[in-house]
């Protein structure tokens, strides 16, 4: 459908990650298993805090929620090209495509401001210890996941709005594997700097900027914290307790600096669609490894939850 400037829309087509036919069976496979591992993954995570009760606490709260978020936003992006890998059909709908940029936008923005009240926690339980249960109740805890959650799908509304006010397209093949927001507008033909201001000032500034600073405020007080402890075993066990929150904070944010606050070009597609896998399909993949690594408690939990099964099945 590229006949001419001034195209009208109702479905677009999926370019895919390779246009090469013998790469096609193999990153479906490669995608295919990305994605179970990201299911279950993070749905070990869920199970492991649901069943053990020492779990209950703060960090693993938001934790469980890190892990639905991440699996919402990779099962919204992948699964067009385990389609697209099963059925050969590239072609996704007008209106689901516009959901899957709204979608993903919520689920990026509810990621980027639960890992700031996540760094919210990190910053009472390391500076005020002794007041971090009356601090960050449960009351708190689910304002914060609601809040979170809320603003994530409110915030990306204009995004989609604005991209249906769109009238025409000079081509309706999008040069991803899902619907992104930047590759739609350079498709579009139609006036696109109020949504490119929208995603400077909002996204930028207010979406990533403001969490980010945030972020980066809490560890400042952290830091400064941790280095105010005269024992080497006491600021090595400080820093232990937020050093998978940062890896996953230093990871996520690398890869969204690099994907979308750069110049947009042609070229740039090819190298974003690279991006976007590792962010959209390898990063929620990491999640539950960095933590379960680097937490003790999540690893005995594994462990006893393991053993009970074990024993289990051998009664049986």
């Amino acid at each position: 459908m590229e006949q001419g400037n001034h195209t009208m829309v109702t479905f677009f087509i999926i370019k895919g990650i390779s246009d090469i036919p013998e790469l096609q069976a193999p990153i479906f496979l490669l995608v295919l298993l990305i994605y179970l591992l990201t299911l279950g993954g993070n749905m070990t995570i869920l199970l492991l805090v649901c069943l053990n009760h020492h779990l209950h606490t703060p960090m693993y709260f938001f934790l469980v929620n890190l892990s639905m978020i991440d699996m919402c936003s990779t099962t919204v992006t992948i699964h067009k090209i385990l389609l697209i890998g099963l059925t050969g059909n590239h072609v996704i709908s007008y209106l689901s495509c516009i959901a899957q940029i709204y979608f993903f936008g919520s689920f990026v923005t509810d990621e980027l401001l639960l890992l700031t009240a996540m760094g919210y926690d990190r910053y009472v339980a390391i500076c005020n210890p002794l007041r971090y249960t009356v601090i960050v109740n449960h009351r708190t805890c689910t304002l914060l996941a609601f809040v979170c959650w809320a603003l994530g799908f409110v915030e990306i509304i204009p995004y989609a709005v604005l991209v249906t006010v769109f009238s025409c397209y000079r081509s309706n093949i999008v040069n991803h594997f899902f619907c992104d927001l930047v590759p739609v507008i350079k498709l579009s033909c139609s006036n696109t700097s109020v949504l490119e201001t929208l995603f400077i000032v909002e996204g930028a500034v207010l979406i990533a900027l403001g969490p980010f600073l945030l972020t980066v405020l809490s560890y400042i007080f952290i830091i400064t914290t941790i280095l105010r402890i005269r024992s080497s075993t006491g600021r090595r066990k400080a820093f232990y307790t937020c050093s998978s929150h940062l890896t996953v904070v230093i990871l996520l944010y690398t890869t969204l600096i690099y994907q979308y606050l750069k110049p947009i070009s042609a070229d740039s597609l090819e190298y974003n669609k690279l991006l976007s896998l590792f962010n959209t399909a390898a990063v929620p993949m990491l999640n539950p490894v960095i933590y379960s690594l680097k937490n003790k408690d999540v690893k005995l939990a594994f462990k006893k939850s393991f053993q009970f099964l074990s024993v289990k099945k051998i009664k049986m």
